[in-house]
C-alpha cells in the first residue's frame, strides 16, 4: 500500500473552526473514527448554509451523500481546537465531491482527510436534478484548479 504525502493548508481554500469534544474522545483516548464524519458533514453543510444560500428546512432541493472516505495520518484529542479544510474536486451536474482536512490547531499537515459526495435531489421525489445556481457558484469559487 502506498503512502501519500499528507495534505496541506495550502491546498484548501475555505476553512472553518472546530472544537473538539469530550465525548469525541473514545476509550484509546483520541478522537473516535467515525466523528471526523461528523466533522466533515458540518463543514459541508455549514458551506452550503453559508456560502451557497441553502435553507436546510425549506429548500426543495437538497443534497444527499452517497460516499463518504477519510484516512487518517495524526491523532488528535479532545480539548484539541481543529479547522476543517474544504475545497471542491469535481463538480458535476448533480454532484459535488467535497474534499476535507482537518488539522490540529496550526499544524500545517492534516491530521486526517477525505471526501464527501453529495447527489442533489429534489426533496419530494428523491429524483437527482442539477445543483442549483448558487450552490454552483460557491461550489465554483473553492473548486480545485485543474
Amino acid at each position: 500500500m502506498s503512502n501519500p504525502q499528507p495534505e496541506t493548508r495550502d491546498r484548501y481554500p475555505h476553512f472553518m473552526n472546530l472544537q473538539t469534544r469530550w465525548m469525541d474522545n473514545d476509550i484509546y483516548g483520541h478522537i473516535n473514527n467515525v466523528t471526523y464524519y461528523s466533522y466533515f458533514d458540518t463543514v459541508v453543510n455549514s458551506f452550503l448554509i453559508d456560502k451557497g444560500g441553502f435553507d436546510p428546512h425549506g429548500d426543495t432541493i437538497i443534497g444527499v451523500a452517497v460516499e463518504t472516505m477519510c484516512t487518517f495520518k495524526k491523532s488528535i484529542a479532545f480539548p484539541d481546537p481543529i479547522e476543517a479544510g474544504l475545497r471542491v474536486g469535481k463538480l458535476g451536474n448533480t454532484s459535488v465531491r467535497y474534499e476535507v482536512g482537518i488539522f490540529r490547531g496550526n499544524d500545517p499537515e492534516a491530521s486526517a482527510s477525505g471526501h464527501f459526495v453529495h447527489v442533489f435531489v429534489d426533496r419530494a421525489s428523491n429524483q437527482p436534478v442539477p445543483i442549483p445556481d448558487t450552490f454552483r457558484a460557491a461550489f465554483e469559487r473553492i473548486q480545485l484548479a485543474g
